[in-house]
């Protein structure tokens, strides 16, 4: 048998093993009352493990090894956080393990005492060649109650990431909300191709400067504009140049200096996610809600939430334009759905899911994943294969947690850290 540390763990914790007769390798008779508590940072494996070795019942904690040897291999014999190993669990016992005051520790071997079931089931699943997931073949056997409880828990996971950014970001800024979710939000306007210069634009501009024009629209579009760099030419038409008007005025007054033009990304790309219609509709977004993040705090329907962004019309000039001063064919140039859910998915979700664990508001968690229950679910090559094998997704709180289980979980066969790959274990 090919025997893994990680196995020895899963079948230690949910004592897989034999269980009848158990001693030590001295001879000593072992009963295992707790396995104790999975422990991954430095130290013995399991701690508050509860064992009764010959006559006296012991607490505290145990290690486990492929082999007893491994115990000085990692050199568990000169660290003192070993000095509190009752048991020594080990596939294999090749070598005695004595400690540095010269006490022998008690050693339990599991050799022959592992199902050849469980341990043919685990092969299968971490060293067969799977096209898509290990458990793929068997996938469909495991229920509906087991796999939503487990795509909750890495869909939390996911967030909890995620979360992480904006915290990060939340220490820059001072712990200013507003500001963070602006910014946050600016990056992801410009989704991957142009999420660096929104971004710069957004830190370039804070957010409590727009505030001081919220009444006067033309002046929020001159400052992001102009702040993108997109004002720095001579215009044929009226609305550039009032904007450029506008902005040579507050860029004095607000000391400000704009991100370089050149940064922008224009190429190979559908007019309507041209950089200059992704400035107009965030100019409308914050001339239609100032201090955003506030409200979306207090919007409690997700409808409602949806209709913040949808209902943040751009300025007329750009129903026929892409660009200043080159005139188009008449198009809507509003939000469109699927540019509202991203925005949604990737900005508020997270915020408000970060928003409610910093400040221990379980309210604002909820919201955060009622709100992913009720935008649709991305569809991409992982979605679409996991619905081959019977796992639907329809909606982003689907689509996500399906993401982290395969980025996180599948592709380096955690099997024995998942939910489903447990109970595949349990089911074959």
């Amino acid at each position: 048998m090919l025997i893994t540390e990680d196995l020895l763990h899963y079948v230690w914790k949910f004592r897989l093993f034999n269980r009848m007769g158990l001693r030590t390798t001295d001879g000593e008779e072992i009963e295992v009352f707790s396995a104790g508590m999975a422990h991954t940072d430095g130290g013995p494996d399991f701690q508050n493990a509860r064992i009764r070795i010959g006559e006296t019942t012991w607490a505290g904690n145990v290690e486990l090894h492929v082999s007893s040897a491994d115990w000085n291999r990692h050199g568990h014999q000169t660290d003192g956080a070993y000095g509190s190993v009752i048991l020594h669990v080990v596939y294999k016992d090749d070598q005695p393990v004595i400690m540095p005051d010269g006490r022998k520790v008690p050693t339990l071997e599991l050799y022959n005492r592992i199902p050849d079931e469980l341990y043919q089931r685990y092969h299968y699943l971490i060293f067969s060649n799977q096209a898509f997931i290990p458990c793929e073949a068997t996938l469909k056997t495991v229920d509906d109650i087991t796999m939503r409880n487990w795509l909750t828990r890495v869909l939390v996971e996911r967030l909890e990431k995620k979360s992480t950014a904006v915290i990060e970001a939340l220490a820059v800024n001072r712990g200013d909300w507003e500001e963070t979710f602006y910014r946050l939000l600016a990056a992801n306007f410009g989704f991957k191709v142009n999420a660096l210069p929104f971004e710069m634009m957004a830190k370039s501009l804070p957010q409590i400067i727009l505030a001081k024009h919220k009444n006067y629209p033309l002046q929020i579009e001159a400052l992001i504009f102009g702040q993108a760099g997109f004002l720095e030419d001579d215009f044929v038409d009226e609305y550039p140049r009032k904007l450029k008007e506008e902005y040579n005025f507050l860029r004095k007054k607000h000391k400000l200096t704009p991100v370089e033009k050149h940064l922008w990304k224009f190429l190979r790309m559908r007019p309507q996610n041209f950089p200059t219609i992704r400035l107009a509709q965030f100019a409308a977004l914050v001339i239609n809600s100032n201090h955003l993040f506030s409200k979306i705090l207090e919007v409690k329907d997700v409808a409602q939430l949806r209709d913040l962004f949808a209902n943040a019309k751009v300025h007329p000039y750009w129903d026929t334009h892409f660009r200043f001063d080159v005139e188009s064919k008449s198009s809507p140039k509003n939000m469109g759905a699927s540019a509202v859910d991203i925005l949604l998915l990737n900005t508020v979700a997270v915020t408000l899911f970060t928003y409610g664990k910093h400040l221990q508001k379980q309210y604002y968690i909820s919201r955060a994943l009622a709100l992913l229950e009720y935008l649709p679910g991305e569809k991409n090559n992982i979605t679409d294969d996991f619905v081959t094998f019977g796992v639907k997704s329809t909606t982003a709180f689907d689509s996500q947690a399906l993401l982290e289980l395969k980025n996180s979980y599948c592709n380096y066969k955690k099997c024995l850290q998942c939910a489903v790959g447990n109970k595949v274990l349990k089911l074959s």
